[in-house]
């Protein structure tokens, strides 16, 4: 899932015929304070980051006039967010409300289709609300092959007690908003709220949007406008984590998965799922310090194995390279084996002096064997456990590097 900066989010939906507050981004405050002249009405100042509760973390501030916006413009473009830091302002003019409302869409894992959840209470924690008020919220599932029909849409929000033009209203935003989920390949689509200004006009105040990020490919329109791999960053994505998922969508083919670690000397490559994280776990129990977190699998092909290694190699300070896979990993031992080789050749790495240790288990582990020992690369099978893998890993390491362990 890769998300969207709620300055493009309200772009987007805006060109879907969701009406949006008029707006513009600063990179300083000085383009702040011009922006706020240009809409010449009071704003309001948001930090572009992709994470949320924005308001909670002080990164939602409000101003009256050019100065006071360049003053707090400042206050913003000083702050790091839940790990991001601040680098773009999104300000737009600030709506008189009279009520807030809650609508978001996304896709329910269990039934497999697309669920609305909407709710005369806007502004607050959509969970939390319906959880000690469920007779405020209401969820509507959509079945894919009939679509939204426009009935259903007013049908929503008369649950929820609107009536008269404000229904007919509300009906018509919620099925735009259906119609950009579906054309966006959105994972999620929320305005929260969707305010009710007092002229009485509907308007999206504040938006979150998250796209399927396997989908871009066909989504020519999101290019530079999607943070892909977003929804497993705690912090920015790094130069290599970035390196990564471009190889990783070079190719359909299996997966490639890389999250930089501070520090570390151990590259690390594993297979999905508890495997991964025994792998993980049984170097940092024996004192590893494993430079970054991989994970990949379902038959990727040999290039896309081939990039991996060498990306997870470039990071600098990396002495060592410990790959493990189990049986249920579904992967083609030989593929992998060409790519990591390659890669090793390629790089010039030695395994006689670079430690390199291979546990593999599954198809074609045969030829995948005669291929890591034929370039010097110690090679284990399933008879060896991953743990009893791990162990020979630090012991070539404190072999190599007597200094480091």
């Amino acid at each position: 899932m890769g998300k969207i900066l709620e300055h493009h989010s309200k772009q987007l939906i805006g060109q879907a015929g969701v009406p949006v507050p008029k707006n513009g981004v600063a990179g300083t405050s000085e383009q702040a304070a011009k922006l706020c002249e240009q809409l010449g009405k009071p704003v309001v100042l948001k930090a572009l980051v992709p994470v949320g509760k924005r308001g909670k973390a002080g990164a939602v501030k409000f101003a009256d006039t050019a100065e006071e916006a360049r003053e707090q413009a400042q206050i913003l473009l000083n702050m790091t967010v839940s790990h991001f830091p601040v680098e773009q302002i999104l300000v737009e003019e600030k709506l008189e409300i009279a009520k807030e409302l809650y609508i978001s869409i996304t896709i329910d894992k269990n039934r497999q289709m697309p669920v609305i959840i909407a709710s005369t209470e806007g502004g607050v924690e959509i969970e939390t609300l319906a959880a000690e008020h469920p007779d405020k919220v209401v969820i509507e599932h959509v079945d894919p092959l009939y679509g939204l029909a426009g009935y259903k849409t007013k049908e929503i929000w008369s649950r929820l007690g609107l009536d008269d033009r404000l229904l007919l209203r509300a009906g018509e935003v919620t099925g735009k908003l259906y119609e950009a989920f579906l054309r966006y390949d959105c994972y999620l689509l929320e305005v929260n709220p969707l305010v009710i200004t007092k002229a009485g006009e509907l308007m999206a105040a504040a938006t979150v949007m998250a796209v399927d990020d396997s989908a871009m490919f066909r989504q020519k329109e999101l290019e530079g406008k999607v943070e892909v791999g977003s929804e497993r960053a705690w912090r920015p994505l790094t130069e290599l984590e970035r390196q990564i998922i471009a190889v990783n969508d070079a190719d359909y083919r299996g997966t490639a998965r890389y999250t930089e670690m501070d520090g570390g000397e151990i590259g690390f490559m594993c297979g999905g799922g508890g495997g991964s994280l025994l792998s993980f776990d049984a170097l940092v129990d024996l004192g590893g310090r494993p430079a970054n977190y991989t994970e990949t699998g379902g038959n990727p092909s040999e290039e896309k194995v081939y990039g991996l290694t060498r990306g997870i190699l470039s990071k600098p300070g990396v002495k060592g390279l410990f790959v493990a896979h189990n049986i249920t990993n579904n992967t083609q031992i030989d593929v992998m084996a060409k790519g990591i080789v390659r890669a090793l050749a390629e790089m010039g790495v030695d395994p006689k002096t670079f430690p390199v240790v291979v546990r593999e288990a599954g198809v074609n582990d045969t030829l995948g064997k005669q291929i890591f020992t034929e370039a010097g690369v110690e090679y284990y099978g399933e008879d060896v456990t991953i743990c009893e893998a791990a162990a020979t890993m630090l012991q070539r390491m404190r072999s190599a590097y007597p200094d480091l362990y």
